[in-house]
């Protein structure tokens, strides 16, 4: 089974617009757990869901905004370094998204590059 904990960048597609994510996925077993941070006016989500093999599912639902989960189902690459699949809103809508692993965490950078600024102006 693979093993996703970890932080992942990624895109997902709507109606062929990209919108970028940073996902922070902790696996237990076949369970998943973790929180999404959208670049768009939705925000962070919370997602749910488990790995089986190579096959990842899990439910997306975002803390403000709409209250409609989004369902995932993805397969993840052999080097266990990407993932890809197709996302769907209960038959609404639907689309194509991908995501890979990295070792940055773009929440910690741009709190640093905040306080950072804060400083300067002081």
């Amino acid at each position: 089974m693979a093993n996703i904990t970890g932080v992942w960048l990624g895109t997902y597609w709507q109606q062929n617009r990209p919108t970028r994510f940073e996902a922070s996925l902790v696996q237990g077993g076949s369970a998943l757990s973790g929180n999404v941070l959208d670049d768009n006016d939705l925000g962070e989500a919370f997602v749910a869901g488990e790995v089986v093999g190579r096959v990842v599912q899990f439910t997306k639902r975002y803390m403000t905004g709409s209250p409609i989960p989004i369902a995932y189902t993805g397969t993840i690459a052999e080097d266990e370094q990407s993932m890809r699949g197709t996302w769907d809103i209960r038959g609404f809508d639907s689309g194509q998204w991908e995501a890979h692993r990295t070792g940055e965490n773009l929440m910690a950078e741009l709190q640093a590059r905040q306080a950072q600024a804060l400083s300067l102006t002081q």
